[in-house]
């Protein structure tokens, strides 16, 4: 590609931006300052719209990164309205194919030799075609010596390298003009987030990379039955040539073919779900990328020597594209494991507190509002399917929908540029699920699963580093008491204490939990020491039953207030 039109791609994007900007501007800025806020407040909602219109069309003429973008803006659901982010919500990474003459000449330039040297067969029509790289059919030689001879070529489209580089350029200099504004600079930190998004794009067109998260996920799920992954043909895959296994199969989103086929969609919509949590929640390593094009069902044939016909017949999830992978390190693994133990148990204080844990609170964040959101949402919605969810008054909906909005957004509240990924991977999902089973209920599928958290956390405690940090951690408490005491009284006999509702009963309650934890560690405390003393003395059996005693209490002290109301 010449350098004049990657030129004119440059300031195609900039401009587009700066009207946005301009815009924003005019309206929000100048115009509310000239007492016309109504008016502003009133057309806000068409204004993004028509904004976010005029960028899915400049995505899908341009192609390129734009269309990553657009899918990038749509699920950023903290910081941008629902009007940018619906509009931009289906937007589905396809273009029209490059012409098979530049792919042929690409291909055969990366693998050394022409395609007919190294495939039996290999289809001019592409089966997809995306932004970065589009892909064929074609067929193995046997000289190849795999298990498998059927296999999908997938090619970057030319110049793709330049493409991303000139887009990604654009976009970090609207970044910059972004940040001048203070409402963005306090809500999200943009230049971090171009960071992200381009480390993603640069890893999307590395196939090499591909193939090894390709490999991983193999791996990962080779002993699972019900998921099946394509093998990589090494000797055909370079940086930007990758050669897979044929496993497409029926689409998860045709659901009268997966109903035909004889499988249950219900049991898809489970199994799915499951697949996900367990690449989560404990390999750390999860296909981000999956929209309806990457992940199929595929029905089995009867098993050999099997005489009976079943209307139920036996299938897998298959997976594709692994080019798009997300990473959750164990300390954010950590933070997602006690959202989900929150959600599961249906515990708003939990659940806020899981959300500091991973970063999504920034400093001034209101806990107590949050937490009491968060509880009405539990006590109005948990336990709906989404069926019984349709039943509920819209209005209901949209009120509570809009609160909790507002909150996000007057709330410091951003979700972590290593999270993005995995947020929208779960929205995505969401969907799916839905789409395969009305009745999908999610809060029944994530309830084994926050059970099972539980069951782990409940046996790690019994640890010796964690009884220590408990101990630790009410010494500190018993040391600190009587100063606070102090203060206490102080307050009141000064008539300083105040007490503000609704946090009385709350702190009345942690009052309570303290003195008991108190009581119980001086109660320890004594049978410990008497108890080492009497084995000193040689008095094995009296000093045997004291520890035990000491034990008992201890177990108290760090599992049985928990409960107490």
């Amino acid at each position: 590609m010449k350098r004049p039109r990657l030129r004119g791609r440059y300031l195609r994007i900039l401009t587009f931006f700066a009207g946005v900007i301009l815009r924003f501007v005019y309206w929000e800025l100048i115009l509310s300052r000239l007492g016309l806020r109504q008016l502003v407040r009133r057309t806000r909602p068409e204004r993004f719209r028509r904004d976010a219109q005029r960028f899915r069309a400049l995505a899908i003429h341009m192609g390129g990164v734009m269309i990553k973008v657009g899918q990038f803006l749509s699920s950023r659901l903290d910081i941008l309205p629902p009007e940018i982010t619906d509009t931009l919500a289906d937007l589905q990474d396809e273009v029209p194919a490059e012409s098979f003459a530049d792919i042929r000449e690409l291909a055969e330039r990366e693998l050394g030799a022409p395609l007919t040297e190294k495939f039996e067969w290999f289809d001019e029509n592409p089966l997809a075609a995306a932004s970065l790289g589009q892909a064929h059919r074609a067929r193995l030689r046997a000289d190849e010596n795999l298990d498998f001879v059927n296999v999908v070529v997938k090619v970057q489209r030319p110049n793709i390298a330049a493409i991303v580089d000139i887009d990604l350029s654009a976009l970090k200099r609207v970044g910059k003009w972004l940040m001048y504004y203070r409402p963005i600079r306090e809500h999200a930190d943009v230049p971090a987030l171009l960071r992200e998004f381009s480390a993603t794009v640069y890893e999307e067109i590395d196939y090499i990379k591909e193939a090894g998260n390709a490999e991983t996920f193999f791996d990962n799920f080779k002993d699972d039955k019900l998921v099946n992954v394509p093998r990589v043909a090494r000797s055909l895959s370079t940086l930007r040539v990758l050669t897979l296994e044929d496993v497409f199969a029926i689409k998860i989103t045709d659901y009268d073919a997966i109903t035909t086929a004889g499988i249950n969609r219900g049991e898809v919509a489970r199994k799915l779900l499951d697949v996900y949590l367990e690449q989560i929640f404990e390999d750390g390593f999860f296909h981000a990328d999956p929209h309806p094009g990457n992940l199929f069902v595929t029905p089995l044939p009867p098993a050999k020597g099997s005489k009976r016909k079943s209307v139920r017949r036996s299938w897998q999830l298959t997976f594709v594209d692994f080019g798009m992978v997300g990473h959750v390190p164990p300390n954010l693994r950590k933070g997602l494991r006690e959202t989900v133990i929150a959600v599961g148990t249906r515990d708003a204080a939990r659940l806020i507190r899981s959300y500091k844990e991973l970063g999504f609170l920034l400093p001034g964040a209101d806990m107590q509002i949050l937490e009491q959101a968060s509880a009405e949402v539990f006590d109005r919605f948990w336990g709906m399917s989404m069926s019984e969810l349709r039943s509920v008054e819209l209005s209901e909906v949209h009120e509570m929908g809009h609160r909790m909005r507002d909150i996000m957004v007057e709330t410091p509240f951003q979700v972590p540029n290593d999270l993005l990924m995995l947020v929208r991977t779960v929205a995505i999902l969401s969907g799916m699920c839905t789409g395969l089973d009305a009745n999908f209920n999610l809060w029944n599928q994530l309830a084994p699963y926050a059970s099972k958290l539980v069951e782990e956390e409940a046996s790690s405690a019994f640890s010796v580093d964690n009884i220590l940090k408990q101990v630790g951690d009410l010494v500190r408490a018993f040391v600190a008491l009587p100063s606070q005491a102090s203060r206490v009284l102080a307050q009141v006999e000064s008539g300083g204490l105040t007490v503000q509702s609704p946090q009385v009963t709350r702190e009345v309650r942690a009052l309570g939990r303290s003195v008991d934890r108190l009581t119980g560690g001086v109660i320890f405390a004594a049978l410990l020491v008497g108890g080492v003393m009497l084995l000193n003395d040689g008095n094995g059996q009296l000093g045997g039953g004291l520890l035990g005693a000491a034990g008992a209490t201890l177990l108290w002290i760090l599992f049985g207030g928990k409960s107490r109301n």
